[in-house]
């Protein structure tokens, strides 16, 4: 009887649906990734802000240079080669001297303008998944916030490089615009050019993946 009862309640137990068990190690190995990915976003943030702070210094300490030492708005123009002057401009429009003389409360606006672009570049940069585009974005706002401070201090921004060719000339402008520009092509051709990749996969996990998996490393997995 005690044989029957047992192999009737192992019968009922074999009969029971499966408790579903989650799957730890694929969360353990999905948490990984995410950490991973939250590592990298954190590095590429600081290169970003590295490159802003780069910028930043060298638009301001030459135009430190050009203003008190050597004089440059007493003087005028110097040429420096053929095809290049230092030529003092004070710009009260935006980069490359568009938008040049809208009045007096225009330096107040662009300024205004520009330190919400920042914000929104620095959100951006946040979420940043390649080297390049962190530093292109610190490059831009860089140059956009060196120009602002020059608008607070001065009213207007600091231009003084002159590129030019025979009659051709270009627009003076200065290390910060010239961030700018850098900064916007370099996001123009990293979006044109990178490699697809999955949504949260950082830069780095994908290069190695790509090494891993290269002929000539040596490790082949089954």
């Amino acid at each position: 009887m005690r044989a029957l009862l047992a192999c009737a309640a192992g019968g009922r137990a074999t009969s029971r649906p499966p408790v579903a068990v989650p799957p730890l190690r694929r969360r353990r190995r999905i948490e990984s990734r995410l950490s991973a990915a939250s590592v990298t976003r954190d590095r590429y943030t600081w290169l970003g802000v590295t490159s802003a702070l780069v910028v930043l210094a060298a638009d301001q300490g030459s135009k430190y240079w050009i203003l008190n030492g050597l004089d440059l708005p007493q003087r005028g123009n110097v040429r420096l080669l053929p095809v290049l002057d230092l030529t003092m401009v004070w710009n009260r429009g935006v980069t490359f001297g568009l938008l040049n003389g809208l009045g007096g409360w225009s330096s107040l606006g662009l300024a205004l303008v520009a330190l919400a672009i920042v914000a929104a570049l620095g959100v951006w940069l946040r979420r940043a998944e390649s080297r390049i585009t962190a530093i292109a974005l610190g490059a831009i706002a860089g140059g956009a916030v060196g120009n602002v401070i020059d608008r607070c201090r001065f009213g207007a921004v600091v231009d003084f490089i002159h590129a030019h060719i025979g009659n051709w000339s270009w627009y003076v402008f200065n290390i910060g615009d010239a961030a700018i520009v850098c900064g916007v092509g370099a996001l123009l051709i990293g979006t044109q050019f990178a490699p697809e990749r999955k949504p949260g996969e950082p830069e780095d996990r994908r290069d190695h993946s790509t090494h891993d998996a290269s002929p000539g490393n040596g490790l082949a997995k089954h």
